[in-house]
Parts: C-alpha cells; sequence; structure tokens
C-alpha cells in the first residue's frame, strides 16, 4: 500500500512538473523544431555591399512596459521582433539587428554573423515579458541589404500583456532611418 501510495505521488508531481515549460531561451523553446532561429539562418556568405542596390537601416520601437493605472503603474509586455522578406524571387540579408534602452545606450546585438532571409521567409525574435533592459523606450536598429532595389521587408514589432483581466496587443512599423556610422559596444 505504501508503494502504491508513493508511486501515486510520484506520478502527481511529474504530471504537474510537466504543465510549467522549461526555462529556456524563447526564440528556441517557441519554434517548430525548437531550434534557434537566428543560428539557423546564419551565412558564412561574403557579400560585396558595393553591389547592393537595396541598402536600409530600420527604426522599430519596442515598448517592454506600459503605464496601466495609478495602482499598477507599469505593465510588463512580451516584444517579437518580426522581419519579413516580401518577395517572391529575391533573399534579403539581415547585416545587423541591435537593440537599444530608452535613453538611447546600446544593450546588445542580436547578430554575429549576416542572416540570410529567403525568399517569402521570415525571422521571429523575443523579447521576454522580463526583461526590461531596454525600457519602455527601448528600440531595435535593423539593416538590410540586398541585390534588388525594389525589395520591400516588412518590419515590424509586436507586444503583447496582461494586467488584471485587461489583455494588450499593438504592433509598432520599422521606419526607415539613415545607415549608422560605426557599430556601438554595449555600454556598462
Amino acid at each position: 500500500m505504501r508503494i502504491q501510495s508513493l508511486l501515486a505521488s510520484l506520478f502527481v508531481v511529474l504530471a504537474l512538473s510537466g504543465c510549467n515549460p522549461p526555462t529556456s531561451d524563447p526564440n528556441i523553446l517557441y519554434t517548430d523544431d525548437h531550434k534557434d532561429p537566428i543560428k539557423e539562418l546564419e551565412s558564412d556568405k561574403v557579400i560585396d555591399s558595393s553591389k547592393m542596390p537595396y541598402q536600409k537601416t530600420f527604426y522599430v520601437p519596442v515598448y517592454s512596459n506600459i503605464h496601466a493605472d495609478e495602482d499598477n503603474p507599469k505593465v510588463m509586455l512580451s516584444a517579437t521582433l518580426s522581419i519579413r522578406n516580401s518577395s517572391l524571387d529575391h533573399s534579403i540579408y539581415v547585416k545587423k539587428i541591435d537593440y537599444y534602452n530608452t535613453k538611447g545606450d546600446f544593450v546588445r546585438p542580436y547578430l554575429t554573423k549576416m542572416i540570410e532571409l529567403p525568399p517569402m521567409g521570415t525571422l521571429n525574435y523575443i523579447v521576454e515579458r522580463m526583461d526590461d533592459s531596454g525600457g519602455d523606450g527601448a528600440n531595435f536598429v535593423v539593416y538590410i541589404e540586398g541585390d534588388n532595389a525594389q525589395l520591400s521587408p516588412v518590419i515590424e514589432a509586436i507586444m503583447i500583456g496582461s494586467y488584471s483581466n485587461k489583455g494588450f496587443a499593438f504592433s509598432t512599423t520599422g521606419t526607415p532611418i539613415s545607415p549608422p556610422e560605426t557599430t556601438k559596444e554595449p555600454s556598462s
């Protein structure tokens, strides 16, 4: 009888522990094949930028939190950066994804190598809800090149969160800006 009780207790513990997803990088955890989406698309291809007629840098606003009311002034949000290649025929090359905070300080790079995003391909990258390193005015800078001047990638950020019985979901769109002059290093 005691062994049956012990086995039943063990079963309950194992069943309940299966309810919580493992703590891990959401960018790997929530993909269909549990692989890092950036690593999967990284390329060692050498691209001659002088031969790329499409070269744009995009500013993408991201909100890691919003103010809901005076009782709980800070509601944390998760954000997904989505880079979509809208071309049916041409790859785009994502050369830089950098994350900045509210003060404009460089927080971290998201790329160590260039990404080749195939025609109609999409790269989604998640900033976790509890990652407040960017503050409420965080942003991404994304630099893209391509071999066709008519490319028009779609770059957005989608934020979601909840507070009490309220749910929040909204998106922002990347805006073309001047290319960066230099690569910044994270501030300490």
